[in-house]
């Protein structure tokens, strides 16, 4: 009875063994996308009976994409190398943007304004006046000045620099159609990209908040020496001027319009927990604000299509390339420790047999075995030693 009694007290010391990690389900793999599918010429999409096609619109390159997956879901002549205007400045932004201090000032000398391409838009900046960083990128973003553009590539190390630099980015984002000649996106011979570099450029820009922040601002105030100006953000779906209607859910990103490109357009919005990148690229009938009920057409359609398309390529960036071009913000994912390296001494046979570091079955038995053994040795001690029974 003593050694039965024992026995039970002590299993329950034994501390209870937890069970064995399950393995999760790994993901169900992605549809597998030919690459090839976006170099074929005119429109590329795959939607089931009773889904709505992508509108007719004019431009002569566009493509829809989800920001988040990367999924293309529709383009026309995606790969096809166009001019791009100054939607060639997100390439830019993503260039130099963590490069400078945004709250380092600089005052701007004669020399840095010399060689604008004529009939550029400018933000307006003026000699002997200083400016902080982050005002001279609200100028690129807001205004779209090649002058801001200027004076910022002479921070980042200069005109010729930066554009090796912006070269230097698009080909590690694997950005195959970018050409960098001039880093305002101004008209220069052989300067083009692409309605998918654009589209992987935006995306990449996105993780960063800073260049959403700035990509996403209506208005601000822009320093003009003792006074300041109001300055408007020339993307007309954040703003809603000119009778363009703003968009629901806009977070930018850039426009343009040069002679040689037309207008053009890369713009991104979110809806229900999805987020859309659209570019366009000369339209070719509408008028000057074409560009904007383009795009709006083509994100109504994302938006209304996304659950039900399936993907005809894919905006993936090569992942180290796509974290350093997005600044801090594009923070990796944790790595996880790597597990302890096997004893040299140790062959696969003993490590196959060899208990690990975890709670092992048989500690347990040798308690119980070691206090049954104890409590018999007991009982028989305290029998030879009592005295007998009257």
């Amino acid at each position: 009875m003593i050694v039965s009694s024992l026995a039970a007290a002590a299993l329950f010391l034994i501390p209870a063994v937890p069970p064995l990690p399950v393995e999760p389900v790994p993901p169900r793999p992605s549809p597998a996308v030919d690459a090839s599918v976006l170099h074929r010429s005119g429109t590329q999409v795959r939607v089931p009976p009773g889904t709505a096609r992508p509108p007719g619109v004019s431009a002569r390159s566009w493509l829809v994409a989800d920001a988040g997956s990367g999924a293309v879901l529709a383009a026309r002549d995606a790969h096809k190398r166009l001019r791009p205007a100054s939607t060639l400045k997100v390439l830019f932004a993503l260039t130099a943007l963590h490069g400078l201090s945004p709250d380092r000032p600089h005052t701007v000398s004669r020399h840095e304004l010399v060689g604008i391409g004529e009939g550029s838009s400018l933000v307006g900046l003026k000699e002997e006046v200083t400016y902080r960083v982050a005002d001279l990128w609200r100028g690129v973003f807001l205004s779209s000045g090649n002058d801001a553009v200027r004076v910022l590539a002479g921070l980042n190390g200069g005109w010729q620099a930066t554009t090796r630099e912006m070269q230097a980015t698009a080909d590690a984002l694997g950005a195959r159609d970018t050409h960098v000649v001039s880093p305002d996106g101004y008209d220069e011979p052989g300067q083009v990209s692409s309605a998918y570099d654009l589209a992987l450029f935006a995306r990449v820009g996105l993780r960063d908040p800073d260049f959403a922040r700035y990509c996403a601002t209506p208005y601000a105030k822009f320093p003009g020496g003792g006074w300041s100006y109001g300055i408007r953000n020339t993307n007309r779906l954040v703003t809603g001027d000119d009778g363009v209607a703003r968009y629901p859910g806009i977070l930018g990103v850039k426009n343009g319009y040069t002679s040689g490109a037309g207008h053009t357009l890369i713009a991104a919005a979110r809806r229900n927990g999805r987020t859309l990148v659209v570019t366009v690229m000369n339209p070719r009938r509408g008028g000057a604000y074409a560009v904007y009920e383009e795009a709006r057409q083509l994100l109504d359609w994302g938006f209304a299509a996304a659950p039900r398309a399936r993907p005809v390529g894919s905006l993936q960036a090569p992942p180290k390339a796509a974290a350093t071009a997005a600044g801090p913000a594009a923070s990796p994912a944790p790595v996880r420790a790597a597990p302890a390296p096997a004893r040299p001494s140790a062959t696969p046979q003993a490590r196959a047999t060899a208990p690990d570091d975890g709670p092992h079955v048989l500690l347990p038995l040798t308690f119980v075995s070691s206090a049954c053994i104890a409590a018999a040795t007991l009982w028989w001690v305290r029998r030879r030693t009592a005295p007998p029974l009257e």
